[in-house]
């Protein structure tokens, strides 16, 4: 039956061991998920720099063009100023007026074209940005439930190591051996007791003389006697010489 036992708890043992190795496993899976999103995040990241600088770049880009359109606006109004002054003959200050409203709607429509692009790519870099965000936040917590795993996972395998050595230890043989050093005080303190009681008997010869002379000599029953002889009034008789 013992042997029996022994097998199931090797049969458990094992399966305890290859339940740790399984666990192993999901973590080091776990910890290179997590450097695979960081590498993740490290290339969106050099993506949302792209988007919002060419976001930047087309905002300026618009800017440009209208400040372009208002000059070329100016241009034409400066150029019919001085048609009317007599400066510049009409032919040419019209001509050239048109030729700067012409430049004036191209800007304008410039302008807008990249304000529609400008719009476009912000709305993808807010978009890029909230992924980013949240990307890292997902990091963040991945990170965190790892290093939590990874401690009760160094705890679960504390507690098998220590149920392994619990459940290795032979209990029976030391209480049996606990029995037998109770069993063997036992026997040492009544031979010490029988010891002792033996030290009074077999002592020497004048010892034995001396107490039996140290012994009352006398009954009871001549106590009893002289006491009521005295109670009587009647003399003891004196011993013969």
């Amino acid at each position: 039956m013992a042997s029996i036992f022994r097998r199931m708890f090797k049969v458990a043992e094992s399966h305890a061991h290859s339940a740790m190795d399984n666990l192993e496993d999901p973590i080091k899976m776990t910890e290179q998920g997590i450097r695979d999103l960081k590498t993740n995040l490290q290339a969106a990241m050099v993506s949302l720099a792209q988007v919002k600088a060419l976001a930047i770049r087309m905002q300026k880009e618009e800017g440009g063009h209208k400040k372009r359109a208002a000059d070329y606006e100016r241009k034409a109004m400066l150029l019919l100023k001085r048609m009317e002054a007599g400066e510049v003959e009409s032919g040419d200050a019209e001509r050239l007026a048109t030729a700067s409203l012409e430049k004036k709607e191209e800007s304008v429509q410039q302008a807008t074209t990249a304000g529609s692009d400008y719009q476009t790519q912000q709305r993808m870099a807010d978009q890029l940005q909230a992924k980013v965000e949240d990307l890292k936040r997902q990091i963040s917590r991945y990170e965190t439930e790892a290093v939590t795993l990874k401690a009760r996972a160094r705890t679960a395998s504390s507690m098998r190591k220590i149920n392994q050595q619990l459940a290795g230890a032979d209990a029976s043989g030391t209480v049996a051996m606990l029995e037998k050093m109770k069993q063997k005080v036992q026997e040492e303190e009544s031979l010490a007791e029988a010891y002792d009681q033996l030290s009074d008997v077999g002592g020497d010869i004048d010892e034995d003389i001396d107490k039996a002379l140290a012994a009352p000599s006398s009954s009871a029953g001549a106590d009893s006697l002289a006491e009521l002889k005295k109670k009587m009034g009647i003399a003891s008789a004196s011993p013969a010489r």
